[in-house]
């Protein structure tokens, strides 16, 4: 991955309030897990990748407490940028809950883009461990919404 690209995505986290970004291209994978020092953590996790130790430095410097969720499960994730929202209105019940049962194609959240609603679905089926995102809020393309057990 070029290190222009790179640089982009971590300035993209630092000035997005986003707390983790992943992003896959083909065989090249990148991490950035934004901290309490903003830039130290994100550059260390981006450096990775071409030499092919991304995964051990980021699940091994934030913790256990911070790591373990994760590959605990199916991560549902982003197909596009937008606003996330867990109802279809403000007044609405939100389309799911955590430990909800889930079937795959099921709606389970809507991310607003160039002011299109787009309902997104379940790609897997099982129960909402967490709630990766508060509504509202601004996703990126690959961001993981929600944890499945």
């Amino acid at each position: 991955m070029d290190l222009r690209k790179l640089k982009k995505l971590i300035d993209l986290v630092q000035e997005s309030g986003i707390a983790e970004l992943q992003i896959t291209e083909g065989e090249e994978s990148v991490r950035i897990v934004k901290r309490g020092e903003p830039a130290p953590a994100p550059w260390t996790a981006a450096q990775g990748p071409p030499s092919a130790a991304a995964p051990a430095p980021p699940i091994a410097a934030p913790g256990a407490a911070e790591a373990a969720p994760q590959p605990l499960g199916h991560v549902i994730k982003a197909p596009i940028v937008g606003t996330f929202y867990r109802a279809a209105a403000p007044t609405a019940n939100p389309f799911v809950e955590i430990g909800q049962s889930v079937k795959e194609g099921q709606t389970i959240c809507i991310i607003e883009a160039m002011k299109l609603m787009n309902e997104i679905e379940a790609d897997a089926a099982g129960v909402i461990k967490a709630i990766l995102v508060e509504n509202g809020q601004p996703v990126e393309y690959g961001q993981p919404l929600f944890l499945l057990g």
